[in-house]
């Protein structure tokens, strides 16, 4: 499957100032800017930094960053679910995972998270793909932002609702080991159904695994 990337722009406004909007970049491009210090959800910066330059450039990875003149202070990633999660087993070229979201407290209130969201499925070429996004309470910031556990799910809802993601049942233990967590997906207009087949099956793996094992 050839991967195809178009880059799009747009401006924010905000209290503080303008803020961009673009991507997907590329490792080059995202070099010529600073990471702002308080992007720690996943990693220390610089790490982070190191990690979203190496997603930039993989084939299928896509970056899309909110900078504040010179300054990343949000990003969201896009690349192939990692070998060690259910969502590879099927070896699925156009499945692609919504790995990291993250917007730094001083810019938070201005929608910028669904921004970059929804410049993110302005490219066409999504529509060839089935994104997911798997979302675990213990990776949220609950006590930045104030919010209980479902009052914050109520809002990371309505972020992935701007890029097309919705909640979808799944046999996952780990999504299933607390009522909070979800599996969000988006499914391209150009997904065919035995794609849709495939992926039904990863997204209920445990139940399948047992019923080729006859139980």
């Amino acid at each position: 499957m050839e991967h195809k990337k178009k880059y799009f722009q747009r401006r924010l406004k905000t209290d503080t100032g303008e803020l961009v909007i673009e991507g997907p970049l590329s490792g080059k491009e995202l070099d010529q800017y600073t990471f702002h210090e308080q992007l720690t959800a996943f990693r220390p910066p610089k790490k982070q930094f190191d990690a979203i330059k190496g997603i930039a450039d993989l084939p299928e990875g896509r970056i899309i960053i909110a900078r504040f003149e010179d300054t990343i202070v949000g990003y969201v990633t896009y690349l192939h679910p990692d070998p060690l999660e259910r969502w590879s087993e099927g070896n699925m070229e156009n499945l692609i995972e919504l790995g990291a979201i993250e917007v730094i407290p001083g810019f938070r209130g201005y929608r910028v998270g669904s921004h970059l969201l929804e410049l993110s499925m302005l490219d066409e070429y999504m529509e060839n793909y089935i994104v997911i996004s798997t979302e675990y309470y213990w990776h949220w910031d609950l006590k930045g932002t104030g919010l209980s556990i479902w009052q914050y799910r109520k809002v990371m809802e309505k972020m992935m609702g701007a890029g097309g993601l919705k909640p979808a049942p799944t046999d996952d233990p780990e999504i299933i080991s607390h009522p909070a967590n979800c599996l969000m997906v988006r499914i391209g207009k150009n997904i065919g159904g035995s794609d849709i087949d495939r992926f039904d099956r990863l997204r209920f793996l445990t139940k399948y695994q047992y019923k080729q094992r006859g139980y």
